[in-house]
């Protein structure tokens, strides 16, 4: 679950990592009145920051007023301007592709002097299982671009799984960034915070970038990206309450609802599959046999009647769907009812309606599976039927051919 910057900023405050002042504002009028209060406490300076849950908003620009994502503001007068030409537009940057994000809140914050950028992210190695402290000189800049030009600016410290971080990683880090004295003793207490943040709020992600050092020495959080670990919300019902439905996928947000891991993708054909490991290879299957994966949708281990009809209704949502590949693996669950519960879902009114010219694919693998395919081959539905992967890739090759 990803969370808006000025949410993500306010977790941070709270367990002391340091971020400059800001107020969220759904209007002209609410924009103002904050830059109004910031002014009054000694702010000259103020940044207009666009929030929507995509990266690349300095460099994006709104469709409507062409205004880019973040705007700096010397005065009352020109935040007032950075609101208007924001609220209400849709943003368009490198994550968001041409359709964009429409803008409807954003960020007032303190203007920063900078002295240098830095970044700095925190999140699980699953190659190592334990979680990793990344930093880089090259702050400001997609840490996978660091990644594939300068990987070497990229300095690493893995913490022990059960164990906090430690002083000496937290200081090594700071050292790699080459800070030095007051900056280096903040920069320290910066990341052993952020590192408690990040394992108490049961985060999956945290990325502060740009982490900057003011001429003072100060450090602090000018950015900040927050992804929390959906699967353990149920002990964070505060943070739950921060989720922004609107700046989601509505297809994937409403597969959620089922149950489903639904993503959507830009092809051709539809995917139904149990296991996340299964519904990769289904689309290796798709891709070699000249089609493209339209979605990704993982029903889980429970096939039945429901989920299949659910499956079916969110994968037809995508009018690029030209045909659709079930691949059940029959472990827990028989062959021969997934195979029924197959049948039965396409002939529900609404679900046949939809696949009148849509060819479907069912290749089902395990317990019954041989059965399973009579059932489906008596059926008298345009359906199908495969056992062996080699016999599902040449059906959806055949499909393609003739799409």
């Amino acid at each position: 679950m990803k969370i808006h910057e000025y949410q993500a900023k306010e977790i941070l405050s709270d367990y002391g990592v340091a971020v400059p002042a800001g107020v969220a504002a759904n209007s002209v009028e609410e924009a103002v009145k904050a830059a109004k209060e910031m002014k009054d406490n000694g702010s000259s300076l103020f940044v207009v920051k666009a929030m929507i849950h995509a990266g690349g908003r300095g460099k994006g620009s709104t469709k409507k007023n062409n205004a880019k994502g973040v705007i700096l503001c010397r005065s009352i007068e020109e935040v007032e301007d950075a609101a208007k030409s924001l609220i209400g537009d849709t943003l368009v940057t490198i994550q968001t592709g041409e359709e964009g994000q429409k803008v409807k809140t954003i960020y007032v914050t303190d203007g920063v002097d900078i002295a240098q950028e830095y970044y700095l992210g925190i999140l699980l190695d699953r190659g190592n299982s334990k979680n990793v402290i990344m930093v880089s000189t090259e702050g400001g800049v997609e840490i996978e671009e660091v990644a594939a030009e300068t990987p070497d600016k990229i300095i690493k410290e893995w913490v022990e799984p059960g164990m906090d971080i430690q002083p000496n990683q937290a200081r090594r880090l700071a050292f790699a960034l080459g800070l030095e004295r007051d900056a280096f003793k903040k920069a320290v207490k910066f990341i052993m915070a952020l590192y408690k943040c990040y394992e108490e709020t049961d985060a999956s992600l945290v990325e502060i970038n740009p982490l900057v050092r003011t001429p003072d020495g100060d450090i602090m959080a000018l950015d900040a990206k927050f992804t929390f670990d959906e699967n353990a919300m149920y002990r964070h019902k505060d943070y739950a309450k921060l989720r922004d439905e609107s700046e989601e996928n509505p297809i994937e947000l409403e597969a959620s609802k089922f149950g489903l891991n639904y993503i959507k993708l830009d092809g051709n054909v539809g995917c139904m599959v149990n296991g996340a490991g299964l519904a990769m290879a289904t689309m290796d299957i798709i891709k070699l046999s000249g089609g493209e994966p339209a979605n990704f949708l993982d029903v889980g281990g429970g096939a039945n009647v429901d989920t299949v009809k659910n499956g079916f209704r969110i994968i037809l949502d995508d009018p690029n769907v030209k045909a659709i590949l079930i691949n059940i693996f029959g472990g827990i669950v028989r062959c021969d009812r997934v195979a029924n519960g197959v049948i039965e879902a396409i002939k529900d009114p609404e679900i046949a309606k939809k696949v009148e010219n849509v060819p479907i694919i069912v290749r089902l693998q395990g317990t019954n599976a041989e059965e399973a395919k009579e059932i489906i081959d008596n059926s008298d539905l345009n359906v199908i039927s495969a056992v062996l992967l080699k016999e599902a890739a040449q059906a959806v090759s055949d499909v393609m051919a003739t799409a």
